[in-house]
This record gives C-alpha cells, structure tokens and sequence, in this order.
C-alpha cells in the first residue's frame, strides 16, 4: 500500500487500514458475544457460566473502539510538568483560550478533551479529520502517585504523546519520558517558552537529552535508551513586552503588548502528520489495545473450559492407550496415534472456539511427532516392534504362562508411552490455540502485521513500527523483528 500524503484523506486509500481494522473488531466481538449470559424468561443465565459483569465489561470495551474507528479523530495526550505551558499550546493551537490557565501551581486538576480541526491540506477533502487533545495534570502534581497511574491509562488510550517542556529538561522529565516511550505510542517533545530561553536550540537540547540519558544508562544499563521522534519549539503564550509608544503630541508612553504565539511549526507538524499517518496510528493503537482486550476474554475463555478440556485430553490418551496395547500391528499404532492427536487438537479448537493457524499446526506437528517418538521407543523397548509384535502376542498366547507377562509388560509399556505421548499433545495445544487465536483469519495480530507491513516508514512511525514488531508476535524472540509472524489458515 502507498502511503497516504499530505493532500489525501488517509481513510480512504485503499487497502484501508481503517476498513480492515473495523471487519476483524466485528469478527472478534462475534466470536466471544456467544459467551455473553442471557437470561431466560425464568430468570436463569442461559449462558455457560462466566464473570458477566467482567465480559460485559470487555465487549463493551471492543464495541467502543469499533465505533472510534469511525471518528476520524486521532488522540492526542499532552503530558508535562507543572507550569510547562501545557494548557496553553492547546488554546495556542486552537487559537483561542478553552482551557484555564495561570500562575497557580497546577491549574489542571484532571484529565480534559479539546477538539481542533485543522485546515484541511487541500480542498474537498472527504472526511475531514479533527484532534483530540487530552491535557493532563502535571506529573510532578501532590499525590503524583494516583495521577502517574491516571497519566499510564491515557497514555495507553492515545494515538501520539506530547511532551511540553520548558528551560533544562530536568532528571524527574527525563523519567517520565521514559515511562511514556513504554506505551509505545510516537512522542513529540515540545520546548516551549522558547521566548525566555532564545539560546536554546535544536543541538543544545539534543546535548541535554544526551547527558541525562548517559545517567541514566550509568543508573540502569538495562533500561531502554529514549527515542524522540520529533523536537519542536514553541511560544505558546509569549511573555508581555514592553513598548515605547509616541503620541502626536510628543507624549512618550510605555505599554505591554502581548506577543503572537508562536505555534506554526507545531500546527504544521500536527496536520501533516493527522493526514499522512493518522489512519495508520489510529488502526495501530485500536488493534493494540482490542488484542489486550482479547487476552483478557480469552484467559476468561480458557478458564471457563479448562475442565472440559482438561478431561477431553485425558480421555483420548486413555483411548489411545487401550487401542495401542490391544492392536498387534505397531504400524498401525503410528498412524492410528496420530490422527488421534489431530482430531484431539480439532476437537479443542472447537471447544474453545479459537482457530488453528498454520503456525500452530507446525508447531504442534513438532510434539506431535516427539509423542510418536515415545510410542516408537515404546516398541523398541517392549520387543513388539512391526510383524513381531503379532507373533510375539501370539507366542505368548500358545506358549507357557510365562510368557504372558512378559507380554502384559509389553502392553503396559506401550499404552503409557502413547498416553503420555497424547497429554503432551493436548496440553500443548491448549497453550498454542490461547497463545495464537490474535493469528487467526483476519485475527488482530495478523491485521497489525499487515498494517506495520504495509505502511510507509515516516519519520514518526520509524520507531513505533520497530517496537510494536518486537513485542507484536508471541512466538517470535523479542530481537528477531523479521516478518516471520505466524500465517492464518
């Protein structure tokens, strides 16, 4: 897919991100409405039994973010310490004073929206996109604990995060950033008041953010390094200067004369960004946080059917191990055991109600084929292996009783060996079908990879694509960021 540009609306490039979003939500919402508790005309819950409240709770969640994707609207947090000027880039760009501001150490008490629609790039535009702005309580705020665990939700919430700061970024800045950049969402840092600090420019702030993230790293080596992927500087509410005005009458006056904020490179930047990648990081965080949820629903799922299953497995390895010990034909113990375990592994998918993929398939092809292993050494070790095993049973039969508990052994070895073979099987198909159901047909992880696949690599989602691609796959180590997710069936 081309990226879309500056002058086009992004919703409506094709394929788009957004369409394929919305069809794998609604997808996702059919498979787990089914356990949603029904109540019937008696008043008793016709559902199997679940956490109602806590599944309500989570459809509701899936159904809130399917109908955001009509919006376009992208969110934007605004997050800094007090007294940054944080409300007051909002009113700056919005070209007017929506929000409260003052000298009053942390006039904003909670977490605000503000709406901005900026001017289209081009005219005729379809489907106009407009700016959430969330403006945030200062992280440095009395009972900052309460409010850090407000600010990580919003956060999460968001598409793009800003970060105002003003003067020196200082250490306590420095590790909010960082816990910021754990959400994964694009980070913009604004320097604002660029008015009382003319010096400071582009290279002085990039040597400031150089020194603390080398005292950081000297601090914790394990902590990850912090990305900024963009640095912008802003005046949003000038300080008054003062002016020498001269009357006709030769009067001299001096007045305060408010300055014009200076907001251009932000409103730029912002509007470019809204209609370059504002489809993509909505799309990005929508599946980003539907595939949270869906973890959520499917421990839920499991838990519900964990003794069903549980029981399923048990009783196909004591089938499997009846069926081996009384069968003289160890080829047949082969090829009999394995389509056992595959129609045991079908009949767990569909229990639970989750797909198989093909990953899944090869990697349960792997136990599958160490459990025929166990059966085959069973063979080996019992002395029954192949056309021996016939006569040796019948040997056994015809011969003095003492051969029958050699063969009794034999079929005691060979039952265990392939009901051991048939547990390890369905319990790894229990972990790969929770672990892999996002990688189903059109399921939220594959629709992440395409869209992080598929979208062109801007300045700001650089970074955002190399994280979401370490932490997106599951089966994949956390530095391997290759396309190697796993392919739906």
């Amino acid at each position: 897919m081309s990226p879309a540009s500056p002058a086009t609306d992004p919703s409506a490039s094709p394929p788009s991100f957004l369409a394929q979003t919305r069809q794998t939500l609604q997808q996702t919402l059919q498979r787990y409405t089914a356990l949603r508790p029904s109540v019937s005309p008696a008043g008793k819950n016709t559902a199997p039994e679940t956490d109602g409240p806590a599944l309500q709770s989570r459809l509701e969640q899936l159904e809130s973010l399917n109908a955001r994707l009509t919006s376009h609207t992208l969110r934007v947090a605004v997050f800094g310490l007090v007294s940054r000027g944080k409300s007051a880039v909002i009113n700056a760009l919005m070209g007017k004073p929506v929000l409260e501001t003052g000298p009053l150490h942390g006039v904003t008490r909670w977490p605000r929206s503000v709406y901005w629609q900026p001017a289209a790039p081009q005219e005729n535009v379809a489907d106009p996109w407009q700016i959430e702005f969330i403006d945030t309580p200062g992280l440095d705020e009395i009972e900052g604990a309460g409010r850090a665990e407000m600010a990580q939700i919003v956060a999460q919430q968001a598409d793009l995060i800003l970060f105002v700061v003003a003067g020196d970024i200082t250490h306590t800045e420095y590790t909010a950033l960082q816990q910021l950049q754990a959400a994964q969402k694009p980070l913009l840092l604004i320097f604002n008041k660029i008015d009382l600090y003319p010096d400071v420019d582009q290279e002085a702030i990039s040597a400031n953010l150089s020194q603390l993230q080398q005292a950081a790293a000297e601090q914790a080596p394990e902590t990850a390094p912090l990305s900024i992927d963009k640095v912008i500087r802003t005046a949003a509410n000038p300080a008054p200067l003062q002016v020498r005005v001269e009357w006709p009458d030769g009067q001299t006056r001096y007045e305060w004369e408010q300055p014009t904020p200076e907001i251009e490179a932000l409103q730029t930047a912002l509007t470019t960004l809204l209609y370059q990648d504002g489809a993509t990081l909505v799309a990005l965080n929508t599946l980003r946080e539907a595939r949270q949820l869906e973890a959520q629903l499917v421990n839920q799922v499991t838990t519900l059917h964990e003794g069903a299953a549980d029981d399923l497995i048990w009783r196909f390895a004591r089938y499997k191990g009846l069926v081996v010990a009384l069968n003289p034909v160890a080829l047949l113990d082969l090829l009999g055991g394995l389509t056992s375990d595959l129609v045991m592994i079908r009949s767990l998918a569909r229990l639970y109600g989750f797909p198989i993929t093909n990953y899944q398939a090869s990697q349960l092809w792997g136990t599958i084929l160490k459990s025929s292993g166990l059966l085959l050494l069973g063979e080996l070790t019992s002395g029954l292996l192949g056309a021996g095993k016939s006569l040796s049973a019948l040997f056994s039969l015809v011969s003095s009783p003492v051969g029958l508990p050699a063969l009794g052994s034999a079929m005691i070895v060979q039952a265990a060996a392939s009901g051991y073979g048939t547990y390890t099987v369905g319990q790894a198909a229990k972990r790969y079908l929770e672990q892999g159901c996002t990688w189903g047909p059109e399921g939220l992880s594959r629709v992440m990879q395409t869209v992080l696949e598929e979208a062109e690599t801007s300045d700001v989602l650089a970074r955002l694509r190399q994280d979401l691609q370490r932490s997106l796959n599951p089966f994949v180590a956390p530095d391997d960021t290759s396309s190697s997710a796993p392919k739906s069936q």
